[in-house]
């Protein structure tokens, strides 16, 4: 199997509070991966350290064939652009409706073609279930929904992975029983995916390959050992207060 990212004796700072030491990290091209803590454990850390919101400064790392470590502010933009990036507060442009959030975004990635634009937009929206959509405000779709429209946007520049942070964090289980579908499809289509989660009972549902960050490290989870209780990691405290 060909890594798509790889940490080596990473460890993750925020600011001067190191979050998380001594990571050594291999996943696939093709892998699904789930990343699973408690509240403040370094999820979120993890994650903005592989689109470079937070830089690398210890260890070595690589994602996509860039070197985290000494990966140059110029360089960013082209990264993030092989990625896609799915928030839990969804990042919507709520003055514009759904087609014209996509034309912002392709349009600030280098497309100028409006039909190449606009079949995009209708694929990345069929794709997602939400193929009628386009024409919506924000405002005006369900929690549900909007997280699918974030979906389709982060599919917008057909990324090579795709990095979700607690995307279903402020959803009924039902609407991400059926968030999770889509993230499966998309999975098996090839794509890299790595979730950062609260949610266990999809965790076991969906079943993947699993890692915890805990006690400022990380380790990976085997499904044949009774090695966590799900139940003891769940917390009060909203999963967007984490590092």
């Amino acid at each position: 199997m060909e890594p798509i990212i790889e940490l080596t004796d990473a460890d993750i700072y925020q600011r001067e509070t190191l979050v998380l030491k001594n990571i050594n990290l291999s996943i696939n091209k093709g892998e699904f991966l789930y990343i699973i803590g408690k509240v403040g454990s370094g999820k979120s850390s993890l994650l903005k350290t592989f689109y470079n919101e937070l830089p690398l400064i210890s260890g070595t790392g690589t994602i996509c064939g860039y070197h985290l470590e000494k990966i140059r502010s110029r360089e960013v933009p082209y990264l993030r652009r092989r990625l896609g990036i799915i928030f839990q507060d969804f990042q919507l442009l709520t003055d514009r409706n759904v087609n014209k959030n996509f034309e912002f975004v392709l349009k600030a990635t280098g497309w100028h073609n409006e039909k190449s634009i606009k079949e995009r937009i209708d694929q990345v929206l069929s794709i997602v279930g939400m193929g009628h959509s386009g024409l919506r405000m924000p405002h005006q779709l369900s929690g549900g929904e909007q997280q699918r429209i974030v979906i389709a946007r982060a599919l917008l520049n057909n990324p090579e992975i795709i990095l979700a942070d607690e995307p279903t964090g402020n959803l009924d289980p039902e609407t991400s029983e059926a968030l999770l579908e889509v993230f499966m499809e998309i999975y098996r289509e090839g794509k890299t995916i790595v979730m950062a989660t609260h949610d266990y009972p999809l965790i076991q549902k969906f079943p993947a390959r699993k890692i915890i960050c805990e006690d400022g490290i990380i380790r990976e989870l085997n499904d044949d050992n009774v090695i966590i209780d799900f139940e003891s990691l769940l917390d009060d405290v909203p999963a967007t207060n984490e590092n």
